[in-house]
């Protein structure tokens, strides 16, 4: 580990978490710019043994597409979820799936059962590592294997390529 690695572990989160600092007091004063750059060298500096190890991006343009597309199936779920629960709830099948998993590395999984949870009508209830699956609920589940299609090729594939 080299000088800047150490007073600097995560430069990237160091910038995030200052960012985040100035969004959440509303205020780009010179004070609170030094306040966040000195929470976000500060934060990960501390917190540098709780992270095993830095995630491995191979390719970042597949990693913009996968924002983007996560960020318009998100929208997109909550009229689907508010539409169904307004105006059919009586029509609403809720139900688990075990999804296998193609995925090894456990910050890709952490990404893609965070994916599920955030699109709204589904939540990551369990994850078991011995048999490589998770087990999602979904709001409305009429076909389990198209489920499961879906989660495949709009989040885990580009997962495996972003990450493996």
């Amino acid at each position: 580990m080299n000088r800047r690695e150490f007073w600097l572990p995560r430069p990237l989160f160091s910038l995030f978490l200052a960012l985040l600092w100035l969004l959440m007091v509303n205020s780009f004063s010179v004070a609170h710019m030094l306040l966040g750059l000195a929470l976000g060298v500060f934060i990960p500096f501390v917190t540098r043994s709780f992270w095993p190890e830095q995630a491995k991006v191979r390719y970042l343009l597949p990693l913009l597409r996968y924002f983007l597309v996560l960020m318009v199936d998100i929208v997109r779920s909550n009229l689907i979820v508010a539409k169904r629960i307004l105006w059919y709830p009586n029509q609403l099948t809720p139900g688990f799936v075990i999804f296998p998993l193609e995925l090894d590395d456990d910050f890709a999984i952490t990404i893609l059962a965070s994916t599920i949870s955030l699109t709204p009508g589904t939540v990551t209830a369990h994850y078991d590592s011995d048999a490589g699956t998770l087990l999602i609920h979904a709001l409305h589940v009429t076909d389990e294997d198209e489920l499961v299609r879906q989660i495949k090729d709009q989040y885990e594939r580009p997962l495996k390529e972003i990450f493996q």
